[in-house]
């Protein structure tokens, strides 16, 4: 970032949410401060305001830049996969995420901590919910058979194992026993 006398210097906003959603995703909404916000962005406050508009703001803005990169890396996950069975259990593991990070989902942190108070991050978390019970029931459509009510629910059911195992993998949770629990989920994916 080049700074000169006089003009506000340039920044990538993408890079500064991400920055922000990484800070939001280590320490949670509430106990991060404007100063730490605008430290880990590399932002003046008035850079921040300017281009943010609120702490608030910046948290909407990450889950959805979240989401949105989370779906569309689970979509390229089963694109490639021809069978739908096998294309299902790999949405339903990517979900889970318990070969991954144990930071968790950063949805589920900021729904657990804001969307009973705060109807906004609801709604982002809802539209995400729906898009991600959708896109499986896609799936399980794929491989025919069913109406599309009981896909729905089966959808819905895999949407919550592979959520749990989520937050069962970042509270320390055996890969071995997640895997095990997906596994028991097998007949919901047939």
């Amino acid at each position: 970032m080049v700074s000169h006398p006089g003009r506000p210097r340039e920044f990538d906003k993408d890079t500064a949410l991400d920055a922000a959603m990484a800070l939001f995703w280590r320490q949670g909404y509430e106990a991060t401060s404007l100063d730490d916000l605008t430290r880990a962005m590399d932002l003046s406050r008035s850079s921040f305001y300017g281009s943010f508009g609120s702490k608030h703001d910046v948290l909407l803005a990450a889950i959805q830049r979240y989401n949105d990169s989370r779906f569309a890396q689970l979509e390229q996950r089963v694109a490639a996969e021809p069978d739908p069975g096998r294309a299902l259990r790999l949405a339903v593991a990517g979900i889970s995420g318990a070969r991954g990070s144990r930071d968790g989902c950063f949805l589920i942190n900021s729904a657990v901590e804001l969307a009973p108070h705060d109807p906004e991050v609801e709604a982002l978390s809802r539209r995400h919910l729906e898009r991600l019970e959708a896109f499986l029931a896609g799936l399980l459509a794929r491989q025919g058979g069913g109406d599309a009510a009981a896909m729905a629910a089966r959808a819905r059911s895999l949407l919550a194992i592979a959520f749990g195992a989520c937050v069962m993998h970042k509270a320390g949770t055996a890969p071995a026993a997640i895997d095990d629990l997906l596994a028991a989920a097998e007949p919901l994916m047939r």
